[in-house]
């Protein structure tokens, strides 16, 4: 038998196993767990526009809305007062400390209702705010109080508390002082952009105007702001571009100018 012939019997006897072929890989359904978002919170320094209605906790009575038709019907409505959400930079003190450091933490358009003592709402009452006051005193300044008139008397507002024996008693705490007050609010927009930022805080000194007509232009260190002509006649105008401008600097360091423009176009 030839070495070949060998080699092939022992082949057969003896096959050389090939490589394995690796099963079928089955794909592997994994469970995907939806996280869900994490909705954004209201922070310290955000632009958010808020409505809100305070009322006294004891009483119920509603003192302060954004709601023009809820005023009315609470007959607390202001004539000058311009409604409709107001503009608050959380941390900056423009409403009461209470709902200031509560707004944060909040979701946009949630609604909540908190509760504010009266230490961070008007204060306690201060029995040393309360004076006696001679009748005459009062009536030299032209002035016929009855009970329960709010008035003002040399640049302080005091309430009318009783009257009689000749004298008027006053009080100068805040007619809220020692309340436990309720806010009812809603967050309801969150301006990020500059612009839209800027042209809120034109809204918060040229109250009742259409925010739309004003032009903004932002640069490295200047804003430029187009006057609408609707307004240039205005009451207090120079005194509200003085804030507006005030406003900016305030938040934006790097500002250094702000520049009013006022366009008056040919008729027809």
């Amino acid at each position: 038998m030839s070495e070949e012939d060998k080699f092939k019997e022992e082949q057969e006897e003896n096959p050389v196993e090939g490589p394995v072929a690796a099963p079928e890989e089955q794909p592997v359904k994994e469970e995907k767990l939806k996280k869900k978002k994490k909705e954004p919170v209201i922070e310290k320094g955000d632009f958010i526009l808020v409505e809100m209605t305070g009322r006294t906790l004891e009483t119920d009575e509603i003192f302060d809305t954004t709601d023009e038709e809820l005023a009315k019907r609470e007959n607390i409505h202001e004539e000058e007062k311009t409604y409709g959400s107001k503009l608050v930079v959380i941390g900056e003190g423009w409403v009461l400390k209470g709902l200031d450091d509560r707004l944060v933490g909040l979701k946009l358009q949630e609604t909540a209702e908190v509760e504010i003592p009266p230490e961070e709402a008007f204060g306690e009452r201060n029995p040393e705010n309360v004076r006696m006051v001679p009748f005459r005193v009062l009536r030299s300044k032209g002035i016929n109080p009855v009970v329960g008139q709010q008035l003002t008397l040399d640049g302080r507002t005091a309430v009318v508390r009783s009257m009689g024996g000749g004298r008027i008693q006053l009080d100068y705490n805040h007619p809220l002082a020692g309340r436990r007050i309720v806010y009812h609010v809603k967050p309801s927009v969150k301006h990020d952009n500059d612009e839209d930022k800027i042209r809120a805080l034109l809204g918060r000194r040229f109250m009742g105007i259409d925010l739309s007509l004003f032009k903004i232009k932002i640069m490295k260190t200047k804003v430029k702001i187009e006057i609408p002509y609707e307004i240039f006649f205005g009451d207090n105008i120079q005194i509200a571009k003085s804030g507006v401008a005030l406003d900016i600097q305030r938040y934006y360091d790097d500002i250094a100018m702000v520049e009013y423009t006022e366009v008056i176009k040919r008729a027809g």
